[in-house]
């Protein structure tokens, strides 16, 4: 079955995570929408002004432009943002697929999350704006973080792409219902050698969230849209219904 897709980056990250997914799903006859979060990629917001209800709603306004429900896939951080956005927008949504992402229960925050990670290299590594708005990324480690097991051009786009992280979203507590966040049927994509939000991590949050239908593995680090692709696009198009 033919799906519109959503697919939502994460964290140091922007739309051009998706460049090499997006048309392997869309040759399989599906409908892709990528967009750059404010803050990101190439959207002119200031990190300082940045909010997690401005995620919320850049990512909402994309779903309620299409006709019918859509599949909405969120990368690490951005496990937050479609999880706040199913609790909205429930009827619009046909699945949520968490890609190495956070899973939040009702009440969470990123920050805390994040902060339970011993395997992440991303908290121990950041470098804070003298107010604190933002953070940025030593570029080894962003490389190793976000491109350690891809090619050299994958690493030097990281490179290239690299902006400062806004940080007000992070510490946003989620309110998620079982009556709409939790009747959105959820699917999981864990990343087995993952510096960027630990695959320990990922198996406690899965397992914390009895909703979550099924669960694939994927033998990469942190961004499995760049180091796997073909394998990425694969399991977004065999999902079941």
């Amino acid at each position: 079955m033919k799906t519109t897709f959503v697919l939502v980056h994460g964290a140091f990250a922007g739309q051009y995570a998706w460049q090499l997914v997006k048309p392997l799903l869309e040759q399989a006859g599906h409908t892709v929408i990528t967009l750059d979060l404010p803050g990101h990629g190439d959207d002119p917001t200031p990190p300082g002004s940045v909010t997690f209800a401005q995620y919320v709603d850049a990512v909402s306004q994309r779903i309620t432009a299409e006709a019918g429900p859509v599949t909405l896939v969120g990368h690490s951080m951005a496990g937050m943002v479609i999880s706040a956005v199913a609790e909205q927008l429930p009827d619009r949504l046909a699945k949520l697929v968490y890609l190495s992402a956070y899973l939040p229960q009702n009440g969470d925050d990123l920050q805390t999350l994040a902060g339970s990670d011993a395997e992440s290299l991303i908290g121990p590594n950041l470098q804070f704006a003298p107010d604190y708005s933002s953070a940025s990324l030593p570029e080894e480690v962003a490389v190793q973080v976000f491109a350690g097991d891809c090619s050299d051009e994958i690493k030097a786009l990281v490179k290239a792409k690299a902006r400062p992280e806004p940080l007000a979203a992070f510490q946003t507590k989620v309110e998620l219902t079982d009556a709409n966040f939790g009747r959105v049927p959820k699917f999981y994509i864990e990343t087995l050698a993952d510096q960027g939000v630990g695959n320990t991590l990922q198996r406690r949050m899965v397992a914390a969230n009895s909703q979550v239908r099924q669960v694939y593995s994927m033998n990469c680090g942190h961004s499995a849209y760049f180091a796997l692709p073909t394998e990425l696009a694969a399991i977004l198009d065999q999902l079941p219904d």
